[in-house]
């Protein structure tokens, strides 16, 4: 709900304690209801405040409390509310209009500095304990709220933005190399493997899942929350599981609809969205309160070139979910002025760093700018949903039947799969051995991993150790054949560098539009639930997501429940929108690739391959195609080192 700041004096003089209102003033870019500040001895707490909740109308942070002798500011939304409550005795008449960072302060006074622990939601909040003359400070399980910190001679400095803190006397604007080089390394969308780093060598960040301390200069770090995959939870039959997720779900989603203006929702043709908004619209119709949907869909002229498979165009799906589930106000917008090259700018600007996912940025910035015009203060999406609710791979779970010399279950799910796809049943078992075998298949047919072609320049990786690094953080995700799904998902809740991007991308737009993008399926309770679930619940008569389709009967129409057959692929129109003015946007690309500024960083000779490989046949598959995803990421990297100039 807010931008916070800290600054603690080392010197023991409040001189340095003057660089708290210079990183407030560099914060009112941001939209605010509120600005207000505290300063102890030796601390400076401020708050750019946002109102979102009904208790934070009332709220006005930094806050101190004599009594206890804590100063808190927090940017959060606490989810877990009433359990809370009860473990901390608060008297019934006090709870109404509670805030959410009295909670916090109150969890702290209990638990210590194992408060975060207790703690559901989105936040990152900082402790000032005036007796123990310490700042305590925590960032929520998946980083959905940013908190960055520096260190000079005479002073610490944290903020929920970067560019604050590079306002400040000693902290300069040098380029952080290991970073750089993790960033251009990594052929999918991760950043970088550590998660303490950022772009800027002299800025670091509160990882995701930590907690921190800052006592006699020493600042000690301490991950509080692991989330393992270790299946325990046995119930009686299908039925049981279903309605116990339901009641997870129910209890996530209601958490979140906590807001005093409207309640929007990000909403494509699947599961993931669809099963949100179905539950969120009917707790919402109880409150006599409509649920607004923010949908894309490409352009009316755009030929869909996709796979017979993928949808581009989901609005028959989305349709039939809205009519379905009443109470919702849908709204549908192509975003016909935007393009993946006309929002670099504003994106690197909002975000501060580089980015890599250009195929949605255009059409994910135009739904919150839509949301932010329609009062919107809480924005629903299912973004983590398929490793969470919708998990369950149906031909991965054979391939594991397989393995596991389970016959009769593999027979029966392989017959089913076969009749609700149409598929041929020969080739079933012969794409499922391969997943069961993948290296006698290998052998077998003497396939080699094609190497995937590198954004970085191979004497920058060298020189910067970089792919060792990378294994030393357990990163081994290059594309070859054989990933085990299970393997990858598991290490989707344990690493924590698959969660920073989407946690600062949604922290950004959410202070520039002043609303919050709130995540069910990456509710800590729905994860846990899902994780504890037997496999056998997730593929059920030859239908993969079972368990999701199964527990939103009567949720969901059967054309987007029990739809296998299709699946939507967004951004697909991204290339499309940009041929009309295709030599200018190959002109802008080769600038990029012949940039002196970008040598010593990426594989100029692989981009001028890409560069011929595609100017003179642009066509609207290209936008997902290898050369065009690397010229993309090297233009974006290309504009980030030209605005930093």
């Amino acid at each position: 709900m807010s931008a916070i700041t800290a600054v603690l004096s080392l010197n023991q003089t409040t001189r340095e304690l003057d660089h708290g209102y210079t990183m407030m003033e560099e914060l009112k870019r941001y939209r605010a209801d509120y600005r207000h500040t505290w300063q102890g001895d030796d601390v400076f707490l401020g708050c750019h405040g946002q109102w979102i909740t009904p208790e934070s109308l009332s709220e006005l942070l930094p806050a101190y409390d004599r009594e206890s002798g804590l100063a808190i500011t927090a940017d959060a939304i606490i989810d877990n509310r009433e359990e809370l409550f009860g473990k901390l005795a608060v008297p019934a008449m006090d709870r109404q209009g509670m805030s959410d960072s009295k909670l916090i302060m109150l969890a702290y006074e209990k638990w210590g500095e194992k408060a975060p622990e207790h703690l559901i939601g989105d936040f990152a909040f900082m402790i000032w304990d005036s007796r123990a003359a310490s700042l305590f400070g925590a960032r929520d399980f998946s980083g959905n709220r940013t908190l960055y910190v520096t260190r000079t001679s005479s002073y610490y400095a944290f903020c929920t933005a970067i560019k604050p803190l590079l306002a400040l006397p000693e902290v300069d604007r040098r380029l952080n190399e290991q970073w750089i080089s993790e960033f251009l390394a990594i052929p999918i969308s991760t950043e970088a493997v550590d998660v303490h780093a950022t772009v800027y060598e002299r800025i670091g960040q509160i990882p995701p899942a930590h907690s921190f301390t800052l006592r006699e200069g020493e600042l000690r770090f301490n991950r509080y929350c692991t989330i393992m995959s270790d299946e325990r939870l046995r119930l009686g039959g299908n039925e049981e599981y279903e309605e116990a997720f339901r009641d997870v779900f129910r209890t996530a989603i209601a958490s979140k609809l906590r807001t005093y203006k409207e309640v929007g929702a990000k909403l494509s043709g699947g599961l993931d969205s669809g099963s949100v908004v179905s539950f969120a619209a009917k707790e919402l119709r109880e409150q006599e309160k409509r649920l607004h949907t923010f949908s894309y869909v490409p352009l009316d002229e755009f030929q869909d070139w996709t796979p017979r498979s993928r949808v581009a165009n989901e609005r028959e799906y989305i349709q039939a979910t809205v009519q379905h589930v009443g109470n919702i106000h849908d709204q549908y917008f192509s975003f016909a002025e935007k393009n993946p090259l006309s929002e670099v700018d504003d994106m690197l600007e909002m975000i501060e760093t580089p980015y890599k996912f250009y195929e949605n940025s255009y059409w994910v910035k135009g739904i919150y700018e839509q949301a932010a015009a329609s009062n919107v203060g809480t924005l629903l999406s299912g973004s983590r949903g398929n490793w969470t609710i919708s998990w369950g791979p149906a031909l991965d779970y054979q391939a594991r039947l397989l393995r596991q010399f389970r016959w009769m279950r593999l027979a029966h799910e392989i017959r089913q799969y076969s009749a609700n796809m149409n598929a041929n049943r020969a080739r079933l078992y012969r794409s499922i051995g391969k997943k069961a075998f993948p290296l006698v298949d290998k052998w077998l047919s003497r396939k080699q991993d094609q190497a995937m072609p590198k954004l970085i320049n191979p004497e920058f990786a060298r020189r910067t150790n970089v792919y060792e690094r990378l294994q030393q953080h357990g990163y081994d995700f290059w594309g070859q054949s054989g990933q085990n799904v299970y393997d990858v998902r598991r290490k989707q809740f344990e690493k924590l560098y698959y969660w920073t991007t989407t946690g600062s991308v949604g922290c950004k737009q959410s202070l520039r539009h002043s609303l919050w993008d709130r995540d069910a399926t990456n509710d800590l309770r729905v994860i846990r639930f899902c994780l504890s679930v037997p496999q056998d619940q997730f593929v059920q008569n030859g239908y993969g997501r079972s368990l999701i389709r199964r527990s939103t009967l009567d949720y969901l129409p059967d054309h987007v429940r029990l739809n296998q057959k299709f699946r939507g692929i967004q951004g697909a129109d991204g290339l499309h929108r940009i041929l009309p003015i295709w030599r200018e946007v190959m002109d802008k690309l080769e600038q990029a690739v012949q940039d002196v500024r970008m040598s010593p960083y990426v594989n100029t000779s692989e981009l001028k391959r890409s560069l011929e490989a595609i100017r003179h046949d642009p066509r609207p598959d290209h936008i997902f195609g290898t050369e065009f995803r690397l010229l993309m990421r090297s233009y974006i990297f290309h504009r980030f080192l030209a605005n930093h100039a």
